[in-house]
């Protein structure tokens, strides 16, 4: 079949990742799309099963690091388009391992960005049609200062709770940790590589995203997990630190919409105008698990765990999506009591899932599988 677009999405088998994938495939049925993911711990298949049948979805194996390998995949799908997500996430365990954070981070993208340098500009129409799409963190940026910490009102928006400063396209760089570090290095190469060779890239910088197939590192599905096994409840500090929260689904409609519609070497924020502090989730979490268990609402309050607090811990991120929403037309479809409640529903309707990967059989079953391939 000659598909219409021929579209490389890497990180696929991850949380955003997948939700993009899945998107991508079922909108688009005369796109071929590629989903490139090394299935390290966070990658995971079961993620895509309800689409890995479909006749336009193709997935391999391979790390972006590996040079040859992507040269090879760009040319043999003649890959007209790519959607970066592969990257390490997790901002502890980029403490202890900056290296990997370097390796996947930076490297891994300059990598993807020469391949399709090399094999666009071999084409006769060269760099028509094409598009190198990178999805980066709005942790790049630094902190915010956390100006009014009285917590959410009713009658007011988080943003006249949390203060009037946002962060914007035009906000200097200021990473705090390896691993936004290694993410604001991968968005200079990307923008480097349109300026000195004309490449068609563009760049988005997200808030922190929730909702299904989340690795349960993070504190969403963690403590979900957690409430559910009545384990103790971690806490950083007081709790206070302050972050902006958009439902995953919406992300990747954003995506969907700026890989289609968005301006060559333009950045956009996406964000979803929705500022919790971290305590105050958290027993949002608390009482949505327990009245879906049956349990007395916020009778797990006492797992609330405080413990040291992060090194280098922000104390507020705050997404301005203002650009993508005037020039695009895309705000958030979903307030984030809606996007909680499905969150934790779908959680608990899929404990085989979390039980799965919590169990780490995944990780033995996929590498086994690959190993006899």
């Amino acid at each position: 079949m000659n598909y219409k677009r021929n579209l490389l999405i890497t990180g696929g088998a991850g949380f955003i990742g997948s939700h993009v994938v899945r998107l991508f495939v079922t909108k688009y049925p005369d796109y071929r799309i590629i989903n490139l993911d090394k299935l390290t711990y966070a990658g995971n298949l079961a993620n895509l099963k309800d689409i890995e049948a479909s006749p336009n979805y193709l997935f391999v194996k391979a790390d972006i690091c590996d040079f040859e390998k992507i040269q090879e995949l760009l040319a043999q799908y003649r890959v007209d388009g790519i959607i970066h997500l592969a990257a390490e996430s997790h901002v502890d365990r980029s403490i202890k391992d900056p290296f990997t954070f370097a390796r996947t981070n930076v490297m891994g993208t300059l990598t993807l960005l020469q391949a399709a340098k090399l094999y666009w500009e071999s084409l006769p129409e060269g760099y028509e049609g094409k598009r190198f799409y990178h999805i980066s963190t709005d942790e790049v940026y630094g902190a915010l200062e956390l100006t009014k910490p009285n917590g959410i009102k009713s009658d007011i928006s988080a943003h006249e709770v949390y203060g009037d400063e946002f962060f914007r396209e035009t906000t200097k760089y200021n990473p705090h940790s390896p691993y936004s570090a290694s993410k604001a290095s991968s968005d200079h190469f990307v923008r480097a590589f349109h300026d000195t060779y004309g490449m068609p890239t563009i760049v988005t910088n997200c808030s922190n995203n929730y909702g299904p197939y989340q690795f349960p590192e993070k504190l969403i599905p963690l403590f979900i997990n957690n409430i559910r096994h009545r384990k103790p409840l971690p806490v950083y500090g007081k709790g206070e630190n302050v972050r902006d929260w958009l439902y995953v689904v919406d992300h990747a409609r954003a995506i969907d919409l700026i890989f289609h519609k968005g301006k060559i070497a333009e950045t956009y924020n996406i964000g979803g105008f929705n500022e919790w502090k971290n305590i105050d989730i958290i027993k949002v979490v608390i009482r949505t698990v327990d009245r879906l268990l049956g349990r007395k609402e916020g009778e797990d309050l006492d797992l609330i765990t405080y413990v040291t607090d992060r090194k280098g811990h922000d104390l507020r991120y705050a997404i301005d999506s203002t650009k993508l929403k005037t020039e695009l037309g895309w705000e958030p479809s979903l307030q984030f009591e809606e996007g909680i409640e499905l969150t934790v529903k779908w959680y608990l309707e899929n404990q085989a899932w979390m039980d799965n990967i919590t169990s780490g059989e995944y990780e033995k079953y996929y590498e086994e599988m690959y190993r006899n391939r």
